[in-house]
């Protein structure tokens, strides 16, 4: 069984859910605050090691009091913090989310540490886990591009899987989306790359949300892709639908990969749910169609519960609702 290796951003999330959210200029009174811990890399990796995938964390921290509690939640959930570099002259990233009564989200994000880890940070500590064939490296983008680069390009070159989940998409380029065996966007962000990436002009549109969104996540998807493959990208995509599932996109052909039928509560995490869990299953030997089911599975459930990382379920948890 291998291992996962997640590179990528921690924070401390400042939750305020809302009947709905404000317009530009506007306030809403009403809501109710609670605070969690997050970041995109570390929800992964809390994702990956619930499902009991041997689970690594690359990132920085500050200094201060919120890196305190980040780590700590990190190691009480059995990630190894080996490296995770605490950065005595920066702060911990923090994340204002906005929830709504559907469960829909908008989140505004103070990058701090996540900002500063640096490429050269990156290379000592893959170096240090020494990734291999078995492995899995997950890179988010919430930290420096050219940081997310090497972890992908050293990670290719030691013979691991690579995923890429592009979150922000925006910055990324076709020479970095193409050290990736597999892309994790949603639909707004696949426009967005086939727009970058791609040389597609104005393909994301002028609100990023491009033909992905506007053909309904079928066809609008695979011209995205297309639009990928012309830039040079050979590896398989899966595009998260929210409600929907996701759409697993390979050099072979297209899959549907439909969610559990539940009631969401809140949908913050959901996207980082499905990176975790698609990487533990690849790493515990999982072809990427049986991966990609099991992920959009546990995210399925993880948006059944308040939090980005209260609802991500353990093995034990995703084996009953898949038995049911």
């Amino acid at each position: 069984m291998g291992r996962v290796i997640v590179v990528g951003s921690v924070n401390i999330d400042l939750v305020v859910t809302a009947e709905r959210q404000p317009g530009p200029g506007e306030t809403v009174t009403g809501g109710r605050f609670s605070q969690h811990h997050g970041g995109k890399g570390g929800n992964q990796a809390v994702a990956a090691a619930r499902l009991g995938a041997r689970t690594y964390f690359i990132g920085a921290v500050g200094d201060d009091a919120f890196g305190r509690q980040a780590r700590a939640a990190l190691e009480a959930e059995g990630v190894d913090l080996t490296e995770l570099r605490t950065l005595s002259d920066e702060t911990t990233g923090v994340a204002l989310i906005l929830v709504d009564a559907a469960g829909e989200n908008s989140i505004a994000v103070a990058s701090g540490a996540n900002a500063a880890l640096t490429s050269e940070h990156v290379r000592a500590s893959l170096a240090a886990l020494a990734p291999g064939d078995g492995d899995v490296v997950l890179v988010g983008h919430e930290i420096p591009t050219e940081s997310a680069h090497e972890a992908l390009s050293l990670g290719r070159a030691s013979g691991a899987i690579t995923i890429l989940n592009p979150a922000p998409a925006t910055g990324i380029t076709a020479e970095t989306l193409c050290l990736a065996d597999v892309v994790t966007p949603n639909e707004g962000e696949l426009a967005v790359l086939a727009g970058d990436a791609g040389d597609a002009g104005d393909a994301a549109g002028p609100s990023g949300a491009g033909d992905a969104g506007d053909e309904g996540g079928g066809a609008g998807a695979a011209g995205a892709l297309g639009r990928l493959r012309s830039a040079g990208f050979a590896g398989a995509c899966l595009v998260s639908l929210g409600a929907a599932g996701a759409l697993l996109v390979t050099p072979a052909g297209t899959t549907a990969v439909p969610a559990l039928p539940v009631q969401a509560v809140d949908s913050v995490g959901a996207g980082d749910t499905v990176n975790g869990a698609l990487a533990a299953g690849l790493a515990s030997g999982l072809d990427l169609e049986a991966a990609a089911r099991r992920a959009v599975a546990a995210a399925s459930l993880a948006v059944t519960r308040a939090g980005a990382r209260e609802g991500m379920p353990t093995a034990a948890e995703l084996e009953a609702a898949l038995a049911g």
